[in-house]
């Protein structure tokens, strides 16, 4: 791990500062002053870059959020940005109204690069965070991509950083950025999870040369299904009659893993066993290599196919042209890519036999090496639903050894003590969905009271692949409304950047969107595949309600992080539109009132409880009568 990557970036900032300096460029005012004017002001790169890493290394180290309890635990007491750095840390530095892909002439990048965060840490800081989790930062895919940059989920080599994330004007290596990145956030206090993909890889994926067999080949003269199309002579998702769906989903839905239905012939006569890795070619920025035709034996050329939805196997989720899924097992009965292989797992299948073992020991040793060359703190696994139990328990198994206090979070809906079984120390959780609708909240509280909390959730508004919270009824007022409710409750209070903000624009589409929503925003236009930048000038945003919030939920973490039966309880109120909670140690005759008026279009009086509260804990103010749309209040009790 390298220790000092924070004096390497200065020392390289001063020498070009003493000898040949880059022309002004803009940058947001948050970035010189997190609580200052928010215009943008006219800098000297490398004189504000090494004055801002200066000014880090200058204040006292903080410590990192921690919890006495269970090792990797630590997420319980967290506050987390989540953070896409190349789009969360981007700017039009000259002005010109776009952002481009390529670095300025000076050799400056306007998308975001990892020492471009670094000076966003202090804003990040400022909000109450002391946790940043990071969408994939790795090296990506060409073959099959989205949008002028491509997707960050498009993993070519989960070894490889993202070499757009390095400033070119430094001459400096990506790894010793992104060095540079974890050590400022952690002098700060700030603790760095970084997500990956395990269960799928780009289709240009640097893994395939040397080892074709762990994934998955089709002929290469088989055509891609456009959307809307029907026909099976292309490839697609397999595609299943109404009688075979209705038996699909009966055995699943009651646990019957044993011969379930595979794809048609004519499905499955695409895939070819893979080739020999001498065959393998790069041809037009795509491998191909070549390989026996299950029909008839004769050598094909055969290629990489993309992914999709991995359940339902009807869904009409639009094919995942960038990424292909990595081939966990082999048998040749199952040498195809559908919901019994990717997802369900027939049991024929998933058998300690039929584990490619090479290919999970690669997987397995990915965790480990942030660990060890970066020190990160923690890893989100992303569609840890896909992927096999067994190898879900070598990562956190491995992990563990390097760290005992790793922290594992997942992409994981359901809050089950199962998912702590799995390991898990925080899960995404169903809160975004809940919180829109007032008797499914109300709903969802009464459970947790009951049964308490096996693993703290995402106490989250929006997420990268969701609308913008201001999207929905409400718009900014609904966006502080939902992270406030959250906030209070046993869950990690989480801002996806931009939120804070207001930012309008998805990063992506990926569901709760129409249609008509997904066809008004190509990629072209998404954060998640090209290049765009946050609205970091904007008059009107949340900040200081987020910090209000915040400081709330810091001041009093022990009792608002405890997921124990009995220390949430719904508050019934006589006015349907005022819902809320209280948070009280059984036995305790002190605790907290949340209570929130969820019309977005109407005030709405509010009847408080207890008669005794004066103040609203989070503004300071009394109390008000009346609760604006959308407000939220916590007083004490």
């Amino acid at each position: 791990m390298n220790s000092n990557a924070l004096k390497q970036v200065i020392a390289r900032l001063e020498e070009r500062l003493s000898r040949s300096p880059s022309k002004a460029h803009r940058i947001p005012g948050l970035w010189i002053q997190p609580f200052g004017p928010a215009a943008a002001q006219s800098i000297v790169p490398e004189q504000f870059f090494r004055d801002s890493l200066r000014g880090i290394l200058a204040t006292p180290p903080q410590e990192r959020v921690t919890d006495g309890n269970t090792p990797g635990d630590w997420g319980r007491n967290s506050i987390a940005y989540n953070l896409l750095v190349r789009y969360g840390a981007a700017f039009d530095h000259d002005g010109d109204g776009r952002i481009s892909c390529e670095p300025l002439a000076s050799g400056w990048r306007e998308t975001g690069t990892f020492l471009k965060a670094i000076t966003t840490l202090p804003f990040i800081r400022s909000l109450g965070c002391n946790t940043i989790h990071l969408l994939p930062i790795t090296s990506i895919g060409q073959d099959g991509n989205k949008g002028d940059m491509g997707s960050a989920f498009a993993i070519r080599d989960p070894y490889a950083l993202d070499e757009h994330l390095a400033e070119p004007a430094l001459g400096l290596d990506v790894e010793t950025e992104f060095a540079a990145f974890v050590e400022a956030a952690h002098h700060l206090g700030i603790r760095i999870v970084v997500e990956f993909v395990f269960r799928t890889a780009a289709k240009d994926a640097a893994w395939a040369k040397d080892h074709p067999e762990w994934f998955y080949w089709i002929r290469a003269d088989v055509p891609d299904r456009k959307p809307g199309e029907k026909s099976e002579d292309t490839y697609g998702a397999p595609i299943f009659t109404p009688e075979e769906l209705r038996f699909i989903y009966d055995a699943v839905g009651n646990g019957r893993f044993h011969e379930l239905l595979p794809p048609h012939q004519v499905y499955t006569d695409m895939f070819t066993v893979p080739p020999r890795p001498e065959t393998i070619r790069m041809e037009n920025g795509c491998w191909r290599g070549t390989a026996p035709d299950p029909r008839n034996g004769q050598p094909v050329s055969v290629r990489i196919p993309g992914a999709f939805c991995d359940w339902g196997p009807d869904s009409e989720q639009p094919p995942w042209t960038d990424v292909t899924y990595l081939r966990l097992y082999d048998h040749p009965d199952f040498n195809y890519i559908a919901y019994n292989t990717v997802r369900m797992y027939s049991s024929q299948l998933a058998r300690p036999e039929h584990i490619v073992r090479p290919l999970w020991n690669k997987i397995t040793e990915v965790i480990p090496h942030y660990q060890t060359h970066f020190g990160v703190d923690g890893v989100m696994i992303d569609m840890g639903h896909a992927l096999p139990a067994d190898l879900k328990r070598q990562l956190v198994s491995r992990a563990r050894q390097v760290d005992p206090d790793f922290a594992l979070w997942a992409e994981e809906f359901n809050l089950t003590p199962h998912a702590r079984e799995e390991g898990y120390n925080v899960c995404v959780g169903p809160f975004m969905q809940t919180v829109r609708n007032t008797e499914n909240f109300r709903g969802w509280l009464r459970w947790i009271h009951g049964a308490g909390l096996p693993v703290p959730f995402m106490a989250m508004a929006e997420n990268h692949n969701t609308p913008r919270a201001v999207h929905w009824a409400g718009g900014p007022a609904y966006a502080l409304y939902a992270q406030s409710l959250g906030a209070f409750l046993p869950g990690v209070p989480y801002l996806h950047n931009g939120i804070e903000l207001a930012e309008p624009v998805p990063v992506n589409t990926g569901f709760d969107f129409t249609n008509e929503e997904v066809a008004k925003l190509p990629a072209s236009v998404l954060p998640l595949f090209s290049a765009a930048a946050m609205d970091w000038t904007r008059g009107q945003t949340l900040v200081d309600g987020l910090r209000r919030v915040h400081a709330l939920r810091a001041r009093h973490a022990e009792l608002f992080s405890d997921p124990s039966p009995g220390t949430i309880i719904p508050l019934e109120t006589s006015n349907r539109a005022i819902t809320g909670y209280v948070r009280q140690k059984p036995g305790s005759k002190e605790g907290f009132a949340i209570l929130g008026n969820s019309d977005m279009h109407q005030p709405q009086p509010l009847t408080l409880p207890h008669s005794a509260a004066t103040t609203d804990l989070i503004t300071g103010q009394p109390l008000p009568a009346v609760l604006a749309p959308a407000q939220v209040v916590a007083y004490a009790i």
